[in-house]
């Protein structure tokens, strides 16, 4: 008797085990190679009533913006319009969001931490982008502006900026004196 109860169990545990695993690895870094920089975003925020009370609850966020992706070592401007669960969540300067494409040039998957969630908890979004030709977007003194994308190129190399590859910050900021078309002051 004993033997037969502790055999249901030990497979309800294994089972509990590779399904809370599954959850807590929901994504997979190595299978969203690019990096994906919004630059500026709006969004509605559309809510659902529960019946009967005057509680509500997020239901989906849609918007649009531009942003730009970092592929193979080269920065792209787009405009993209989306429909996610949540709001798109806020960036600093440099910051970007790892990437995978899910239609080439048309549709970019990224993967952004849940808002108000526990640490490491992600979510995903999917972007309906609109590529630009040889631009990218920046933004200085709050403004937003294009740029051609080998102009940008150089601005990374020179400040060692390759979000793609670990190095998400820029080097050099001050020490060099940026003349009124460099990089994407923040």
């Amino acid at each position: 008797m004993r033997r037969i109860l502790l055999r249901p169990l030990s497979v309800f545990a294994a089972v509990m085990l590779l399904v809370s695993t599954a959850f807590a690895g929901k994504f997979n870094s190595a299978d969203f190679p690019l990096r994906v920089h919004i630059v500026a975003r709006n969004g509605i925020r559309h809510y659902y009533h529960m019946g009967g009370t005057t509680s509500s609850s997020l239901d989906a966020v849609d918007g649009l913006g531009q942003g730009n992706v970092f592929e193979n070592g080269q920065p792209l401007g787009f405009d993209f319009n989306y429909e996610c669960g949540q709001p798109i969540t806020p960036q600093t300067a440099y910051d970007t969001f790892m990437a995978r494409w899910r239609k080439p040039s048309r549709e970019l998957e990224i993967i952004m931490p849940v808002m108000g969630g526990r640490p490491g908890e992600m979510n995903s979004c999917v972007l309906k982008v609109n590529m630009k030709a040889e631009t990218v977007y920046i933004r200085r003194n709050g403004d937003i502006s294009e740029e051609p994308a080998a102009e940008f190129k150089a601005w990374m190399v020179k400040h060692e900026y390759d979000p793609e590859h670990g190095k998400d910050a820029p080097v050099n900021l001050t020490a060099a004196k940026p003349t009124s078309g460099e990089g994407p002051s923040q």
